[in-house]
């Protein structure tokens, strides 16, 4: 068994990464819980300051009125809108097929034991929705759809005042209860702790820039979260069947996504990690995005070279990449051997983009390494799995004895007393 915490001895870089994108996550910490501490004691008042000072937005109603959701409707492109209702359909779809997977549970343990667990909604959630450099469209659905299929009674969305307005449309084509303009840390405060309108939640989910995974970070234990998501990642695990036009292509339009993206390649083939790096120069002379994409590879991105198969199983594993795509001759017999990943693209025709927007699959994924002990957003997180017990006079003679020894071995002599209190009774 490797250890998938730790590099494995033998990988050399064609492109070494110039900086580490966790470590250059700038201090926020002060500067969010002044913030959160803020909106707790002042509410609403808070919430307008900040919009004002972060976002330069003068709004006086956050709430997105029924009006306003019409209107943003109505703008959308007909190809658009039914692009968006697509990619709904898609993720509905899928994350009603997995809550199927998850049953209710009711079995007798012993005989007169009676234990089991229910599959509970939670009651309300907030979710959060980036504005970006782009207007996301996709963002929306992967939240607030799975929401709704779990059967949240009330979503709430927040997003920044100055988002594009087709992300209201795709809001409210995705099932939110209640819109807000309201971004960045002061966002998750009012869904945390509740303002004069802003409902208090009790999970948030979404990802966000430093300002709101720190907020996140802050105010989890009362609420809930979905998880801490740091910059944007893709490797690509490839052999010598790799197809270097293919690769670039997907690293590039993950790139794009942030100047702190992190890309790569790991493989077999020094002839193919050439050729990849080359590329990606040539393509990033005629991408239209590439101030941003550029940036992101002379940064963050790198290429690893392994000697051999078992080894670049390991590196990716220790990489644990959000997205991780299999360029191999044989990608499922290659995907079997994976464990450590948010989301899996098996085969070159499966590219991250097709899960970015449409194919039904969450694209809220764990990253930092966070593929090693967890999976991505997804309908199970709306949801509580809460056990029961019961049990007849057969279960307290089965299980009362040992009970009642165990507290008293412990010394606990009010739950001695609480464990043989029935059967005492039973007996006499």
């Amino acid at each position: 068994m490797t250890d998938s915490t730790k590099a494995p001895a033998g990988v050399t870089y064609v492109k070494a990464p110039a900086r580490n994108s966790v470590s250059d996550n700038a201090p926020v910490e002060t500067l969010v819980a002044a913030i959160l501490k803020n909106v707790r004691d002042n509410g609403d008042a808070a919430v307008r300051h900040y919009s004002k000072e972060f976002d330069k937005s003068d709004l006086t109603v956050f709430e997105v009125t029924a009006a306003e959701r019409e209107a943003a409707l109505n703008e959308l492109a007909p190809q658009t809108r039914a692009d968006t209702e697509f990619a709904i359909a898609n993720v509905r779809r899928f994350a009603e097929a997995q809550l199927k997977t998850m049953l209710p549970l009711e079995i007798e343990t012993l005989p007169g034991v009676h234990l089991g667990h229910r599959v509970i909604p939670i009651e309300r959630v907030g979710c959060y929705v980036p504005g970006g450099r782009y207007p996301l469209l996709s963002a929306p659905i992967m939240t607030i759809v799975p929401a709704k299929v779990a059967g949240v009674d009330e979503v709430i969305a927040c997003l920044p005042p100055n988002a594009h307005r087709a992300m209201i449309a795709g809001c409210h084509l995705s099932g939110a209860d209640r819109i807000f303009r309201i971004g960045g840390a002061q966002a998750i405060a009012a869904m945390a702790f509740g303002t004069e309108t802003v409902p208090a939640v009790t999970k948030i989910v979404g990802p966000g820039n430093a300002f709101v995974n720190e907020a996140k970070r802050q105010v989890f234990g009362p609420v809930g979260i979905d998880q801490l998501a740091g910059p944007s990642e893709i490797f690509v695990v490839a052999d010598h069947t790799g197809d270097a036009e293919m690769i670039a292509t997907d690293l590039l339009a993950q790139a794009e996504h942030d100047v702190r993206t992190r890309v790569g390649l790991i493989t077999t083939d020094k002839a193919l990690a050439e050729a990849v790096a080359r590329e990606v120069d040539k393509q990033l002379v005629t991408l239209s995005t590439a101030k941003v994409a550029g940036e992101a590879w002379a940064n963050y991105g790198e290429i690893a070279l392994c000697p051999d198969e078992a080894t670049m199983i390991a590196y990716s594993d220790f990489i644990a990449a959000e997205h991780l795509q299999v360029h191999t001759a044989d990608p499922h017999g290659m995907a079997k051997k994976l464990r450590n990943y948010g989301s899996l693209f098996i085969g070159e025709l499966a590219s991250v983009v097709y899960s970015d927007k449409c194919v039904g699959t969450n694209h809220t994924l764990p990253t930092m390494g966070a593929g090693r002990y967890t999976g991505g957003l997804w309908v199970g997180a709306y949801v509580k799995i809460a056990t029961h017990q019961w049990l007849d006079e057969r279960g307290v003679r089965a299980v009362a004895p040992a009970a009642a020894r165990q507290s008293a071995s412990e010394t606990l002599e009010g739950h001695r007393r609480a464990a043989q209190l029935r059967l005492d009774r039973m007996q006499a």
